[in-house]
């Protein structure tokens, strides 16, 4: 059985507006027994209290799984840091979900908050409904983001997706909102719906691709051929494996994209696929 985590904070006299779960991942639990597990300690409002002051807390990590039941919005930093296992949250969740993720697997049934797997590393995100600001994107300070791994968003995803990530892969299905891969230095951003302005502004490497609507570019772009290069046949290819449904419905074989560079004005060395009508 799967360590199990159920929200029972909300009965409290004065329920807590944030919980921070950091520290609790599968990589870390899964030799603990449920009554260590329950003792661990978490913050709430920058308090710390035990984890079973604020959760049901049934099973254990044992065999590798965590599952978060009902609404986890104002629980921040689920799974951030998990080097392996599976992370599950039926629900929303808040923000910094899959923080520096370094392996495994997380699977988010409902929306999830800002900073969405900033910083990862390696693994996968899986999120079924839409998602906040920044989502793979450096955190204040940093100079990178996401630096490898995949992410799918069935969903919507907010300002700055991307910003200054590295490597990996990003793939939206839903519309994107300003500035997505803002001082991108490589990997992969794939917007299934709508890009807003300043879609890769600053970027110096890597790509972004436009299943459906041409994002209007600012001036450092410039266009490039229309063709069909073989690698973005493969990448649609292993979306739909992963199960992003919008890269199935495609036809990546049979599909011509016009290739735009830039952005000039950083090296103009990144590159914006859209779709050729």
């Amino acid at each position: 059985m799967p360590l199990v985590l159920v929200p029972s904070f909300d009965h409290l006299p004065r329920p807590p507006r944030a919980v921070d779960l950091s520290g609790v991942v599968p990589d870390r639990l899964s030799a603990a027994s449920s009554d260590a597990v329950k003792g661990i300690t978490v913050r709430a409002d920058g308090r710390e209290t035990q984890l079973n002051d604020l959760f049901e807390v049934r099973g254990d990590a044992s065999d590798g799984t965590i599952e978060c039941v009902g609404d986890f919005s104002r629980v921040h930093f689920v799974a951030a840091g998990m080097a392996w296992g599976r992370f599950v949250v039926r629900g929303p969740v808040g923000r910094h979900c899959g923080e520096r993720l370094v392996g495994g697997r997380i699977e988010v049934e409902g929306n999830a908050g800002d900073w969405l797997a900033a910083e990862m590393t390696g693994g996968e995100i899986h999120v079924g409904g839409d998602v906040g600001d920044n989502a793979v994107g450096s955190l204040a300070g940093s100079p990178s983001g996401m630096g490898g791994g995949l992410v799918t968003i069935r969903g919507s995803a907010g300002h700055l997706a991307g910003s200054r990530m590295r490597r990996g892969i990003l793939a939206i299905g839903g519309d994107c909102g300003e500035g997505a891969g803002f001082e991108m230095r490589a990997g992969t951003i794939v917007v299934a719906g709508g890009l807003a302005a300043h879609a890769g502004l600053g970027m110096r490497r890597g790509s972004i691709l436009a299943l459906s609507a041409a994002p209007s570019l600012g001036c450092g772009f410039c266009r490039g051929a229309t063709w069909r290069p073989p690698v973005l046949a493969m990448l649609l290819r292993r979306l739909a494996e992963a199960g992003f449904g919008p890269a199935g419905g495609t036809a990546p074989s049979g599909r011509s994209w016009v290739q735009w560079h830039g952005d000039r004005l950083a090296g103009g060395r990144g590159e914006v696929f859209v779709a050729a009508t």
